[in-house]
């Protein structure tokens, strides 16, 4: 008997007239799934992606802050550093200024600029600049350090007269003002 000659009414536990039992054709659908949670309201659902992009936005603000801050500790450690070895720096110069004027060998002198000159080099490597200022440059208090106010018939008042320290930068920040004798203007006669 061929599957064709089953009515399309008969149920699946009768048997058709010759004995046979008619067959159910399969299903094309596959059975559900039975989800792990039951699936959220549309509202709940709003609310938990709400949720996480939060989340989502508090944690990389909490990864650039840190990495902000690991580079402030880095820089305030360095700059620390530097500032100590700024005296080295100018204590070396000193040195260096006193030999010269002394009969110190040429080959001592050159040998303690080559030192010199490689501390320098450190210091740039690591960001440093130096700063210096030619007498007739106006004074300038956020790079300067008036440490004295002299008369002047060559310069005109606030003017810097003269370079007495060097000054440094550690990238842009200020680490040590250039200290400087600045004029006051012509001596005025007090009669």
């Amino acid at each position: 008997m061929n599957t064709n000659d089953i009515p399309a009414n008969a149920d699946a536990g009768e048997t058709v007239a010759d004995g046979t039992i008619p067959v159910e054709p399969a299903e094309a659908t596959a059975p559900e799934a039975i989800p792990a949670e039951a699936p959220a309201a549309p509202g709940e659902s709003a609310l938990l992606k709400d949720r996480l992009l939060r989340l989502q936005a508090d944690f990389d603000n909490f990864r650039k802050r840190s990495a902000r801050e690991r580079q402030e500790w880095q820089a305030f450690a360095a700059e620390s550093m530097i500032k100590d070895l700024l005296a080295v720096v100018d204590h070396y110069e000193l040195g260096l200024a006193t030999a010269a004027k002394h009969s110190t060998p040429a080959a001592v002198l050159d040998g303690f600029k080559l030192v010199y000159d490689q501390l320098l080099g450190v210091l740039k490597k690591q960001g440093v600049t130096v700063l210096t200022v030619a007498p007739g440059t106006a004074f300038d208090p956020h790079q300067h350090e008036a440490i004295s106010h002299l008369p002047s018939t060559e310069y005109p008042a606030d003017v810097v007269i003269a370079e007495t320290r060097r000054g440094y930068k550690l990238g842009d920040k200020l680490i040590r003002p250039l200290q400087v004798v600045v004029s006051s203007g012509p001596a005025t006669d007090g009669n």
